[in-house]
């Protein structure tokens, strides 16, 4: 099993403290869950990607097969489960709004991503971009909703170049492609928050494969950056750059950025453009290490996780006022090479940058 593989199947049940307001008001505690009908071998289990200001919770578990299945989990413990029509490879939730909708999409017989959005009723729409590919690993990728059902995220076209959408509540459909955006083969837009206001963050691949954070305002227009210390050139068979996570109502955005040296730091950015890096203590110096943050909730605290020298993975909380940073691991986590506790938005991000990895694992369409 590859090192990032190892880290995404780490995953546990970070995402409770990701809930808006919750993570500078009290101490981290854990509950443990598992869905189910999931798989307790080697890659399977439950997965918690997304909460809201409720507490319940949206994911995917993978069963005794490998076979992903949507997950909803309220406040009391409860837990649906669901799963897209004609799903084959899988069913995965991605992200669900304070009302309860979800956004997230399955995969066919063909491995072709298809977008949908779940009503609190469970009531499954269904969608593709237009103009999105219809061969494996391409299609359409939800990534986030916002609090007036609007959906952002990517589609995958016929030549495999990404491209970024947003999805009104009533069902339009608005592609973008951010200026300099590159046009070869696993390049383009990938769009990963939205946040209230209908702004919207991700980040782009240039015509080098070097990854730049851009932010989208409700009017469309763009504004891209690169956090300071970010790498310029392409790295030795990964891509490098700027890779925004979340962003809150306040405009604020967190994420990560790597090096030449393919070490990775967190960052914030102000709704005024400042970025500021940081990295939380015991984070490894050398490639294939470092802080992933991972989201940020309404008063600007950010949760994350960091890689140390020994590849193990422990979560952080960063204090939106002190930018003090604690670190916790879950309660049972490994602390082998690649275990370890790992936030779930970092997941995407460490696992987007390779495609064959990403067919194996059925986690992520990605460029």
């Amino acid at each position: 099993m590859t090192k990032a593989k190892s880290a995404v199947m780490a995953v546990f049940s970070l995402c409770l403290l990701l809930a808006a307001g919750t993570l500078a008001q009290q101490p981290p505690t854990f509950t443990t869950f598992d869905a189910p009908g999931a798989g307790t071998g080697r890659d399977q289990g439950t997965f918690g990607l997304s909460i809201n200001a409720a507490g319940t919770i949206a994911g995917f578990f993978y069963d005794a097969s490998g076979v992903a299945h949507g997950m909803v989990r309220d406040a009391s413990g409860a837990i649906a489960t669901f799963h897209g029509p004609a799903a084959y490879d899988g069913t995965y939730a991605a992200s669900i709004n304070d009302s309860g909708a979800i956004a997230g999409y399955f995969l066919d017989a063909s491995f072709v991503y298809h977008g949908f959005v779940r009503a609190t009723d469970g009531a499954l729409t269904t969608f593709g971009v237009p103009g999105a590919g219809t061969g494996a690993s391409e299609g359409t990728v939800p990534a986030s909703i916002n609090t007036a059902g609007v959906v952002t995220g990517y589609y995958l076209d016929a030549s495999a170049v990404c491209h970024g959408f947003v999805r009104a509540a009533s069902g339009t459909i608005t592609t973008f492609d951010v200026p300099g955006a590159g046009t070869g083969r696993y390049q383009g837009t990938r769009a990963s928050g939205i946040n209230s206001g209908g702004f919207i963050t991700g980040f782009y691949a240039d015509a080098s494969s070097v990854e730049h954070g851009f932010v989208r305002a409700a009017d469309g227009t763009f504004t891209s950056f690169d956090a300071p210390g970010a790498g310029i050139g392409p790295g030795a068979g990964d891509f490098i750059g700027t890779v925004p996570d979340s962003i809150n109502a306040a405009g604020v955005i967190t994420g990560s950025f790597t090096n030449e040296h393919l070490v990775s730091h967190g960052f914030v950015r102000s709704a005024s453009g400042t970025v500021s890096d940081f990295d939380a203590p015991g984070a490894g110096t050398y490639s294939n290490t470092g802080t992933l943050a991972a989201s940020i909730d309404a008063s600007g605290t950010i949760a994350g996780s960091t890689t140390d020298a020994s590849l193990v993975y422990h979560g952080f909380v960063r204090g939106a006022q002190s930018g003090a940073i604690t670190t916790f691991n879950a309660p049972g986590s490994g602390q082998g090479v690649g275990q370890g506790t790992m936030a779930p938005a970092s997941t995407w991000r460490g696992v987007s940058r390779d495609i064959t990895m990403m067919r194996a694992m059925r986690l992520t369409a990605s460029c």
